[in-house]
């Protein structure tokens, strides 16, 4: 089993292409370096293969933290899961049920979120992005200043947030208020209950 991410940044016409393509090639490279893990096409569009599924919820968390933090620009994230054929140089070339998931998830679901899973099993299917639709709710209001503050809060969860209040040089009162109005606990939530579901699925 795998998971395909593929997405496509909103709103990246109208927003300088360097600024924002860096941030993104930076994120990608911290999957792997090679085009068979990812690659950029259309300008806008790429996928990333994230061979940990139960890794996937937090990068596409991770995603959407960074291009928030630019103003008018978000991102949306399909999310396949499933099996993959190996016998490809380009991740844009690959098959198998994960690609094909993440397709249809790109094609029907996102009309409707900006995350979204398709995966072999309908129940996972239906409950995530029922969730996920509900959490969205915030991240996709996320202010800039939320973003950012998501962002370092994500990298590394265990950071504390006076030590986050430092680098932003804000109180540790504005920080918790930050950290509340972006709905972070919440989300974290999300993911553990995620990982848990994923990982009863794949050890069935």
């Amino acid at each position: 089993m795998t998971s395909i991410l593929t997405g496509d940044i909103i709103n990246s016409r109208n927003i300088d292409t360097k600024i924002w393509m860096p941030l993104l090639k930076t994120a990608l490279n911290t999957i792997g370096k090679t085009s068979k893990t990812w690659e950029i096409y259309r300008g806008d569009s790429f996928q990333v293969e994230i061979e940990k599924v139960e890794n996937a919820l937090l990068f596409a968390y991770k995603l959407k933290a960074i291009f928030k933090n630019i103003k008018n620009l978000d991102i949306r994230i399909a999310i396949g899961i499933g099996t993959k054929n190996s016998s490809y140089k380009n991740i844009t070339e690959g098959s198998g049920e994960a690609f094909i998931n993440s397709g249809k998830a790109f094609d029907t679901l996102l009309k409707k979120q900006n995350i979204a899973f398709i995966s072999p099993w309908n129940d996972f299917n239906n409950y995530i992005n029922v969730a996920l639709a509900l959490a969205l709710l915030t991240m996709d209001n996320w202010t800039v200043n939320s973003a950012i503050f998501a962002e370092k809060y994500l990298h590394k969860t265990t950071v504390t947030q006076k030590k986050i209040a430092k680098e932003l040089k804000i109180s540790e009162s504005n920080a918790s208020e930050r950290k509340k109005r972006a709905g972070l606990d919440e989300m974290l939530q999300l993911e553990n209950l995620y990982r848990a579901l994923i990982n009863q699925k794949i050890n069935k």
